[in-house]
């Protein structure tokens, strides 16, 4: 049986104005995305890939064409969709209890239920010891297990990654994003990541959308299969025979060394 389609952009066009000239910057882009479905968005610098989550969570309408979100035509920011950015956007007044419970304060729903499950997800991603300690006082890779927990604590129905980990070293950014995987795949999330890290997108994600240079449109969708003897986490998949295959192919479709 097929899934359930929870995203549809339909003919998206995004012009940018100034007062000098305007600046095309989604040009009749189109697509679906299903539940539980983790897609991944690569491009060359400046094609539209932080403007397409952006669309999709509400906080910028479309010049034209429509964005639908579980049935719905999306005119105002939804709160069923959480949003990481690249920067973990910590409030370093705030020790990382309070930090993580921010979003639940806002809405109202911070209450003893939604507390204790704040603990217990500080708890399983290993960060029960630093409940009281501050921000500064956290590696990077740390902090950005501090974002998640504040983003899944909402509980969204849809996650949108905007290059969540490129802030990081490359191996505190391979282990972060091995343990995002696996908690993106446990709690069945659909989610939407923007990176400009070939192999990351390809060991994270079902499918890959490949965007043009400006105006960006769908260049080619890409659907990921990789063997994997073993448990299937991102860093074990980076050893799938068909994990080259993807990546030139990807590569070269990029056009990402030609200026």
């Amino acid at each position: 049986m097929p899934k359930r389609i929870v995203v549809e952009l339909e003919d998206i066009n995004m012009v940018y104005h100034t007062l000098e000239n305007e600046t095309l910057a989604i040009k009749n882009l189109s697509l679906q995305m299903h539940e539980g479905e983790i897609i991944g968005i690569v491009g060359p610098s400046g094609c539209g890939k932080s403007t397409l989550l952006s669309l999709i969570s509400g906080l910028i309408k479309p010049t034209s064409g429509r964005v639908i979100v579980n049935g719905e035509l999306v005119t105002k920011p939804l709160r069923n969709i959480g949003y990481m950015f690249q920067k973990d956007q910590l409030f370093d007044w705030r020790n990382i209890l309070n930090n993580v419970t921010i979003g639940l304060q806002i809405q109202g729903k911070l209450n003893e239920q939604t507390l204790l499950e704040a603990k217990e997800l500080l708890k399983s991603y290993g960060l029960e010891e630093f409940m009281y300690s501050y921000p500064y006082q956290l590696s990077g890779g740390m902090r950005q297990r501090v974002a998640l927990i504040r983003t899944l604590l909402l509980k969204p129905e849809i996650l949108l990654l905007d290059e969540p980990f490129s802030a990081l070293d490359y191996q505190t950014r391979l282990a972060i994003s091995d343990e995002v995987g696996l908690i993106l795949r446990e709690n069945k999330k659909t989610a939407i990541l923007v990176t400009h890290d070939i192999a990351e997108a390809i060991s994270l994600c079902d499918r890959i959308i490949i965007m043009s240079k400006r105006p960006g449109t769908i260049k080619d969708n890409i659907e990921i299969n990789l063997s994997c003897n073993e448990k299937k986490t991102p860093i074990k998949l980076r050893e799938a025979p068909e994990f080259r295959h993807y990546f030139n192919k990807i590569w070269k479709e990029l056009d990402i060394h030609v200026q």
